[in-house]
């Protein structure tokens, strides 16, 4: 099992001056210590509930992703994940190919139907209804692997119109950068992730056995070895954690199938503690 650090609250000690300092320097402690991979959310404004309400920093993903890609040499970067409506399609497959590009082949994409309404509102950001959603979600997986392959023709669907999606530099990544649906829907989501996606990601639970059952039958249904398929999951930490408490929650997601867990802290004032809380649980469920 793989594990990686999930950043999604940036209210640590020193506030908004120290930010870039803190970020840098978690991430590349967080490299040294085995962790494989670092991710941010697409969001442009705190989630609520107990990560923080909606007034706390929040960093824009593709600027920070980025800047993580310059303190870093080896993790994998991506969103988990970018809201479909956050970005025009073309851009954000070019955004994405210049990430690879500039990381050595360490990009990624994560993606998914989007949630936020009162963010993508509050931001004059379009929120259509949860199948136009979904729809589109469709169709910018269809761009993006278009762009990244080195298609050069038009693309017209019901939503997007490109004259020519021209697309240089591609990235570095083989066959194109690692590319993961995100979300738990049994009917759209998990059948996006087994016609088009490296990986799927789901929130670390209970559910996972069924939906990984779920997962397999649309893989069947479309012709996909379901072993293609990165099986990966998000959980959270907070302060309390405990190191064995964390061990057995990752064991048991592996268990279920689940090779590769983003964990993310909550209420950390220093996010290396957060960091060391996960590198502190590879010697036991890392891969033999």
């Amino acid at each position: 099992m793989e594990l990686g650090l999930h950043i999604a609250d940036f209210t640590w000690d020193g506030g908004v001056p120290e930010l870039g300092r803190r970020l840098a320097d978690t991430a590349r402690h967080a490299e040294a210590s085995g962790i494989s991979r670092i991710t941010v959310m697409d969001h442009y404004w705190q989630l609520g509930g107990a990560i923080g309400p909606p007034e706390n920093a929040m960093l824009e993903a593709y600027t920070t992703l980025g800047f993580l890609a310059a303190h870093t040499e080896r993790v994998l970067l991506h969103t988990l994940v970018t809201g479909v409506v956050y970005h025009p399609p073309g851009v954000l497959a070019k955004q994405i190919s210049t990430l690879d590009t500039l990381s050595g082949g360490r990009a990624g994409l994560g993606i998914g139907a989007a949630w936020y309404e009162a963010e993508a509102r509050g931001l004059g950001l379009p929120f259509p209804p949860v199948s136009e959603r979904f729809d589109r979600l469709e169709e910018t997986l269809l761009i993006c692997l278009g762009m990244w392959s080195g298609k050069e023709g038009a693309f017209e669907s019901e939503h997007h119109r490109l004259e020519r999606m021209l697309n240089n530099p591609r990235g570095l990544s083989d066959p194109h950068p690692y590319l993961m649906v995100g979300g738990m829907g049994e009917k759209r989501t998990l059948r996006l992730v087994a016609q088009y996606a490296d990986a799927c990601n789901l929130f670390g639970g209970p559910e996972v056995p069924h939906k990984l059952d779920v997962l397999r039958r649309h893989c069947d249904d479309v012709g996909r070895p379901y072993d293609e398929v990165e099986k990966t999951a998000t959980i959270s930490a907070d302060v309390g954690s405990g190191r064995d408490d964390l061990v057995k929650r990752l064991l048991e997601l592996r268990g279920a199938g689940i090779t590769a867990v983003y964990v993310f802290g909550q209420g950390f004032p220093d996010p290396r503690a957060a960091a060391d809380l996960v590198a502190s649980a590879l010697p036991e469920v890392a891969d033999a």
